[in-house]
C-alpha cells in the first residue's frame, strides 16, 4: 500500500518549513496568503488528510460525529426508515465536511460502552442518539462525559441535551380520526419494540384517542413486535384468528404492513373489503403494492438533516434546545374503506 503523505512531504514539495505547513493547514497566522495557498494546493495534490487521532490529542476536533443503533440487526436491512434518516444526516454533515461514524450494536449497554470508548479516544466530537428508551441511561451518561449530543425522537428531552422530536401523538390521532370516521370500531395497533419511547407514546395516544370516542381496550388495543416482517405477519395471524377480529390494523412500519397484507391475502380476507390497513411510515413499497397502502407521510430525510444541523449548532456553541419536526400527514389510499356491515357489532 502507498504510504500516507506527511507534513514533511508537503514541506519538501512546497519548499517551505514544516512549521509553515502546520500553520497553513491549521489556519494559524505566521505565513503569507500566497504561501498558505501554495501549501494547501500541494497538500491537495498529494492527497493529504489530517490525522484525526493526532488532532484529538492536540485538543482539536476529530471532524466526525457518531451514530449508534442498538437494534436487532435482522430488523435493519428491511426497514427504509433508517436508510432515509441516515441519508438526511449525511447530507447535512457532508455540507459541513464532517464525517459520520456509524455502528450497530447488540443492546443499550454496548452502546453506552461505545460512547465511553469514543470519548476516551476522542474519536467523535458529538453523537446523535436515536431510539430513546422509556428508562434511558444514555442522556445522563453523555452529560457526565460532557460529550455533545442531540436526541432524535425524544418527547421529554434531558435538560442538558438538545433534541429533535416528532409528534407521534398527533399522528396517531390522525389515524384514529380516519378509521373511526370510516366506521371502524375494532382496531389493533401492531407496534414496534416495547421499550422504545416512541412506541410507548403511540400506544398511550391510541388508548387516549380510543377513550375519547367511547372505545374500550376490548375494541382498540396494541400488540408489540420487533418491527420485523416475520413478527408483523405472526401478530397479524394471531389477531385475525381471534373471535370478533379487528376490522382495521395499524402497523408501526411499512414492512410489517406489507407482511400483514400478504397474510390477509393468504387467509382470503380482502383488503379493504373486510380489513383496512394503515402503515405508519410511507415508502415506495406502500405506493406500488396492490391495493396501495394508506400511510403516514413524513420527511424522514429532513428529520435526519434537522438532527445533524442541530448537532453541528451545538458543536458551534449553541445552547441546548428542542426542535419540532413537521407533523406527519396521513395519506388515505385504497387499503382503507368502511368496514363490511356484517363484521361490525
Amino acid at each position: 500500500m502507498a504510504r500516507r503523505p506527511t507534513i514533511k512531504d508537503i514541506a519538501r514539495q512546497a519548499g517551505v518549513s514544516e512549521s509553515a505547513v502546520s500553520f497553513a493547514l491549521n489556519d494559524r497566522p505566521g505565513v503569507s496568503h500566497d504561501t498558505r495557498a501554495r501549501i494547501r494546493r500541494v497538500a491537495e495534490e498529494l492527497g493529504w488528510q489530517a490525522n484525526s487521532a493526532a488532532r484529538a490529542l492536540s485538543g482539536d476536533r476529530s471532524g466526525a460525529v457518531g451514530l449508534v443503533l442498538a437494534r436487532p440487526a435482522h430488523t435493519l436491512g428491511v426497514e427504509s426508515f433508517f436508510l432515509q434518516l441516515v441519508s438526511g444526516v449525511q447530507e447535512a454533515l457532508s455540507a459541513a465536511r464532517t464525517a459520520l461514524l456509524f455502528q450497530v450494536v447488540e443492546d443499550i449497554d454496548a452502546e453506552c460502552a461505545l460512547y465511553r470508548r469514543w470519548w476516551a479516544e476522542r474519536r467523535v466530537d458529538g453523537v446523535l442518539v436515536v431510539d430513546p428508551r422509556t428508562r434511558d441511561p444514555r442522556p445522563e451518561l453523555l452529560e457526565r462525559l460532557a460529550l455533545p449530543a442531540v436526541t432524535v425522537g425524544e418527547a421529554e428531552p434531558s435538560a442538558g441535551l438538545s433534541a429533535v422530536r416528532a409528534d407521534d401523538a398527533g399522528a396517531m390521532a390522525q389515524v384514529l380520526d380516519h378509521l373511526h370516521g370510516l366506521g371502524h370500531r375494532r382496531i389493533v395497533h401492531v407496534a414496534g419494540l416495547p421499550d422504545l419511547a416512541h412506541t410507548a407514546r403511540r400506544i398511550e395516544s391510541l388508548r387516549a384517542q380510543a377513550a375519547r370516542r367511547g372505545l374500550g381496550p376490548g375494541q382498540v388495543r396494541s400488540v408489540v413486535t420487533d418491527y420485523s416482517d416475520a413478527e408483523g405477519a405472526a401478530a397479524t395471524r394471531r389477531v385475525l384468528a381471534e373471535p370478533g377480529p379487528p376490522t382495521a390494523l395499524v402497523y408501526d412500519n411499512d414492512v410489517m404492513a406489507l407482511a400483514g397484507l400478504a397474510v390477509a391475502a393468504e387467509l382470503g380476507i380482502p383488503v379493504p373489503g373486510r380489513l383496512s390497513i394503515v402503515a405508519w411510515d410511507d415508502s415506495a413499497l406502500c405506493r406500488v403494492t396492490h391495493p396501495r397502502l394508506t400511510a403516514l407521510v413524513r420527511d424522514t430525510a429532513g428529520f435526519g438533516r434537522m438532527a445533524a444541523e442541530e448537532l453541528l449548532a451545538v458543536l458551534g456553541g449553541s445552547a441546548p434546545r428542542v426542535r419540532e419536526s413537521e407533523r406527519p400527514r396521513l395519506e388515505p389510499r385504497e387499503s382503507t374503506a368502511p368496514p363490511a356491515a356484517h363484521t361490525e357489532s
